[in-house]
């Protein structure tokens, strides 16, 4: 009898666990600060006039969040890069630019070191979605002033790279692929939900996630997500180095974000995204008939709220 009643009660203990529902949100605390420390390789394969060419790049930042404000809808923040250190490695060779490299005399890592302890503003709701990110540019320009001996050209050059990378539009989207992504109801374990997000490194594209609350401890709620990614205009041209380009690709990205039970913060995400398709450049003086790149890129990420 006894075994029958501690089977029954461990019955009732999972399936109450099984069934208990959450308000999955940020909660954060005015005066804290909270950490986002990224690690993003990519593999880009582009065929050029029938070449083959393969370039791999690495994203590394830390970036600080100090919650100024906060009521019952939003969070303001000052937002302030602790590092970044971009690498690229091509057929033609291997660079490296980074923030601590105070000394080096690339124009690159001298930007990146200006930019770095200069705080710029984000406003956030407690599902994580970024409803404005400003000031940004204005660190960008006032790094790039610092360069006397840049000609106008390459300080358009230089600031257009730096934007794609680190610009109000690729931050919003970098970060709400692990904060956007709360559902607008409470939900169980098991249950899924689906965010619609926009995406800008590099190119403007849609994506649309279901996620799951795959496990609940108390130490961390783990959320899986399964997205499919589109080209927002696949023709529209916008300026790329001096050309017109338009991009027409899909893909794929699977998550598994850990975030902290208390807070919502994330507390460790593994990102795999992949996107196929093509490039194309617009007829110019240079390529009077245009050209069409084919495209694969795989990008795998990794997240944490501890400082790299």
């Amino acid at each position: 009898m006894k075994k029958s009643f501690l089977v029954v009660a461990l019955l009732i203990n999972a399936f109450a666990s099984w069934s208990q529902r959450v308000d999955l949100k940020l909660n954060l605390e005015v005066g804290k600060t909270y950490v986002q420390a990224t690690n993003s390789y990519s593999t880009i394969e582009q065929t050029i006039s029938g070449q083959k060419m393969t370039i791999k790049m690495g994203l590394k930042g830390t970036v600080e969040y100090v919650v100024k404000v906060a009521n019952a809808e939003r969070y303001e923040m000052d937002v302030t890069y602790k590092s970044l250190t971009m690498s690229m490695q091509m057929p033609q060779g291997s660079m490296e630019f980074s923030s601590e490299k105070e000394g080096e005399q690339d124009i690159l890592s001298k930007i990146l070191s200006a930019m770095k302890g200069k705080p710029f503003q984000v406003t956030m709701l407690r599902n994580g979605k970024v409803i404005e990110a400003k000031n940004i540019e204005t660190i960008f320009d006032a790094a790039i002033e610092k360069l006397p001996q840049l000609s106008e050209t390459q300080m358009k050059q230089i600031k257009e790279q730096i934007l794609k990378a680190y610009g109000a539009d690729a931050f919003k989207g970098n970060i709400e692929m692990v904060t956007a992504i709360f559902p607008d109801k409470s939900v169980a374990l098991s249950d899924s939900w689906t965010v619609n997000t926009k995406l800008s490194v590099g190119m403007a594209a849609n994506m649309s996630t279901v996620y799951q609350l795959a496990a609940m401890t108390s130490d961390y709620m783990l959320i899986k997500g399964d997205s499919k990614i589109t080209t927002e205009n696949k023709d529209a041209y916008m300026e790329s180095n001096g050309m017109k380009m338009r991009y027409d690709m899909t893909g794929t990205m699977i998550s598994e974000i850990k975030i902290d039970p208390k807070t919502g913060w994330i507390l460790e995400a593994k990102i795999d995204q992949v996107l196929q398709g093509n490039a194309h450049i617009k007829e110019n003086d240079q390529l009077p008939n245009g050209m069409t790149i084919p495209m694969l890129m795989n990008n795998n990420m990794l997240i944490t709220n501890r400082s790299n």
